[in-house]
């Protein structure tokens, strides 16, 4: 098996869609909306106005075997970005070929050539897989951090007012 990685480009979205639909399965999660709904989403993250995200793709000949999903975050160090690995994904046959490997591999050289200072990301704390897989190759875990999430934002709430007030008006002037 001779696999290669690449950016994902727009004609790859079906193929980063079936991967991203089958980890969902995999972490027990219920796909929402149609297919051609999450192809949609998919294209406008990966290649629309603003683009979310950017994913790299391992390929066994024609078939897409893995993903990874990264933005970048600044500042990291000092005013440096960092490149912020979301997802990594093997499919499930896929799995202990090395294939996760090349991936991260293929990750840091993409934060080395956007001059990043570092790549970060988390695990569920109940995904040992996972865990053993970034130990096994020399990461070690950040027990400095503590990951919030807000789950009430105005888009996840279907355009409800978000429960902090922001105020972007400018006090009167004395």
């Amino acid at each position: 098996m001779t696999v290669t990685v690449a950016a994902a480009t727009p004609e790859h979205v079906p193929a980063v869609r079936a991967l991203l639909e089958e980890m969902y399965l995999f972490y027990g999660a219920t796909l929402q909306g149609t297919p051609e709904e999450r192809t949609e989403q998919v294209r406008q993250a990966l290649f629309g106005e603003t683009p979310a995200a950017r994913v790299l793709l391992a390929f066994d000949g024609d078939d897409a075997v893995g993903l990874a999903s990264w933005s970048f975050h600044w500042p990291a160090v000092g005013f440096t970005s960092s490149l912020f690995l979301k997802e990594l994904y093997v499919t499930g046959s896929r799995r202990g070929a090395g294939i996760g490997v090349t991936l991260m591999r293929a990750v840091f050289e993409k934060a080395a050539e956007h001059g990043c200072s570092r790549v970060e990301w988390t695990t569920d704390t109940v995904n040992t897989h996972a865990q053993r897989f970034y130990s096994d190759l020399g990461y070690q875990e950040v027990t400095t951090k503590i990951l919030y999430r807000g789950e009430n934002a105005p888009a996840a709430r279907n355009g409800e007012r978000s429960p902090v007030a922001v105020s972007c008006e400018r006090p009167a002037e004395p």
